[in-house]
């Protein structure tokens, strides 16, 4: 049995692997050498900077999500050290291969000046994730606990997507605040509360409760201890967040002036949701979403001043929309916020979000985020959507295929149909990764998908004038607007491969369906929608279906440039065309279909 080491240390190299396969170099395939076995398929990745060859097994292969590895060799390349033999390494060494070569193609590429410092940085990074999922399988129960929880679901994320290089990286948070701060250790903390002069305490929220209304709602009965003044107003900051800004000077100056007072921690204990700065609490009516010093992933987690304004602003246009989203399709919204203004203007480091939580007051049951669904289980277990189907399928009967059959169905009716006729009618799409969607669980199979996230919002410019006319405000969040080109671009990213083809990946994985099967219905149920749609959701079906490529996310690398993607201003760039599986699935119905007609 591998010890967690070994298994995170694996995990880690196959992430790293997969995104250099698809964003680097496609390698070589092969099937012979007597250090692997006769017949087992093998890729060879040549590595000219290092004179070396590195060939690693292939246990699986997936039409739409990462191939499963396994055993690796390496040898000197034959001209440099002719009649070489094939050494097995280990796994991290073979990854500090892949990173080296990918930086000295880039010098070549005369990509940047430092590339140096970037491939520390992204060798300290992969380090981190690899420790981190280490530590978390260290810390999992030894068997499953309520998975029909909501915030279970959300923590259950311990290898993380396999599209990224460094998924579990949680850069600026210590191991010894890991315990309490990442979602992955399920810790529990209480909030940090602030009171400022409310002259100088900006908010806006945009339903009939106030976001002190919604504060004092969060706080309860615990409004008394803190006992804020009558022209103060409150404001809560994540722990971490706290800490930050005690130490930034300008927020020391307000302490010591007492136009700023720091009142202690209050409320009800919180808990992180997948995405590590959203907070929950099942005793809370609202979730919040802070600003962290702590670089996840890509990016330092920053709420702009301009993003607090436009989720005020989408949730009125939601709202506007309201009757025409479905009973299959809902949102929860950021429909507030609460800041401490900055005497420049922008951000003070304070800037909160509140966020609907339709899961609090016993209602936390039968949801769960398809990232969870569709994650990597721990050792020896089954995914949660492996349980999922096969539960379904004990209570409905019949075979487990079919169960998978119709579970796949039931989740685009509600995933894909819903959000495309949104797209279609009013221009609006919406960045639905697999992180960002929640799927209603509590029949069996998926009933309807939640959307979340006021980042993750497209506008077509073409729609504008339609919007406009549905909240007069939409005309104000220019930054949100793009050209349908574009939009369709990063649609069919986070959409289609990020979340339908994850879905598709794992049911194949699991042996629960055939991946080609459940292409050739992704296939059709997008001929038809091509055929009722009439505007931009038509135009975007016809193009996934008609495309050889497909809009893809460059996660290595963003991260081999050392690219906060939430800065840069090219952020268009970071997004290329892969083969399209969907396009070659139709290509091969044809050729099936000619074969037929001709024998």
């Amino acid at each position: 049995m591998r010890s967690s080491q070994q298994i995170a240390e694996h995990a880690t190299f196959q992430n790293f692997a997969n995104c250099y396969w698809r964003e680097i170099d496609a390698g070589r395939t092969t099937r012979h050498g007597a250090e692997a076995g006769p017949g087992v398929e093998c890729v060879e990745w040549l590595l000219p900077s290092q004179r070396t060859v590195l060939r690693v097994e292939i246990v699986s292969r997936s039409l739409c999500g990462p191939c499963g590895l396994g055993r690796i060799w390496k040898r000197a390349l034959p001209e440099v050290a002719p009649g070489s033999q094939w050494q097995q390494t280990e796994p991290f060494s073979a990854l500090c291969c892949l990173a080296g070569e990918s930086y000295r193609r880039m010098e070549g590429a005369g990509a940047g000046t430092d590339l140096r410092g970037s491939e520390l940085e992204l060798l300290l990074r992969v380090l981190q994730s690899y420790q981190s999922v280490q530590r978390y399988l260290d810390a999992a129960p030894a068997a499953d606990g309520d998975e029909d929880e909501f915030i279970a679901a959300e923590q259950s994320l311990v290898f993380g997507h396999w599209l990224h290089p460094t998924p579990k990286s949680l850069q600026g948070m210590t191991p010894w605040q890991q315990p309490a701060y990442a979602p992955e250790l399920g810790g529990r903390f209480r909030l940090r509360w602030f009171a400022a002069p409310a002259a100088r305490v900006s908010h806006r929220s945009a339903v009939r409760q106030s976001a002190p209304e919604m504060i004092a709602a969060i706080l309860g009965q615990g409004i008394a201890r803190l006992d804020p003044k009558e022209d103060e107003r409150l404001i809560p900051m994540h722990p971490l967040q706290a800490e930050a800004l005690a130490l930034d000077p300008s927020v020391q100056a307000m302490l010591e002036r007492g136009t700023l007072r720091a009142l202690g921690a209050a409320g009800p204990d919180f808990t992180a949701t997948s995405s590590v700065r959203t907070v929950y609490s099942p005793d809370s009516p609202w979730m919040l979403k802070f600003s962290l010093p702590v670089r996840i992933t890509n990016s330092i987690r920053v709420n702009r001043r301009h993003e607090l304004d436009a989720g005020v602003i989408m949730a009125k246009l939601i709202g506007a929309i309201g009757g025409d989203l479905g009973p299959r399709f809902g949102f929860v919204l950021d429909p507030a916020y609460i800041t401490l203004d900055a005497p420049d203007g922008c951000e003070s480091g304070f800037e909160v979000i509140l966020r609907e939580n339709p899961f609090a007051g016993g209602r936390q049951r039968g949801v769960a985020t398809i990232a969870a669904l569709t994650a990597d289980p721990l050792p020896g277990r089954l995914s949660r959507l492996e349980r999922a189907v096969r539960r379904h399928a004990a209570e409905r009967g019949g075979s487990v295929a079919e169960a998978a059959r119709r579970w796949f169905d039931a989740y685009l009716d509600c995933a894909l149909e819903p959000v495309l006729r949104l797209y279609d009618t009013h221009g609006v799409a919406l960045e639905a990764h697999q992180q960002n969607g929640l799927l209603d669980l509590r029949g069996g199979v998926p009933a309807r998908f939640l959307y979340r996230d006021n980042q993750g919002f497209y506008l077509s410019t073409a729609y504008r004038d339609r919007l406009r006319r549905l909240i007069p405000e939409a005309d104000n969040i220019r930054s949100l607007y793009y050209e349908e080109e574009e939009i369709n671009r990063r649609f069919s990213y986070y959409v289609i491969v990020n979340q339908i083809f994850s879905v598709i990946a794992r049911l194949g994985k699991d042996r629960l369906a055939a991946e080609e099967d459940l292409l050739c219905i992704l296939r059709a149920r997008l001929e038809r929608l091509a055929l009722s749609l009439t505007q931009a959701g038509r135009r975007f079906a016809e193009g996934v279906l008609d495309s050889p490529t497909i809009g893809a996310k460059l996660n290595l690398t963003t991260r081999l440039l050392d690219i906060d993607e939430l800065q840069t201003a090219s952020e268009a760039g970071l997004y290329a065309q892969w083969p399209n599986p969907l396009f070659q699935s139709g290509a091969a119905a044809a050729e099936r279909g000619r074969h037929a007609l001709s024998a």
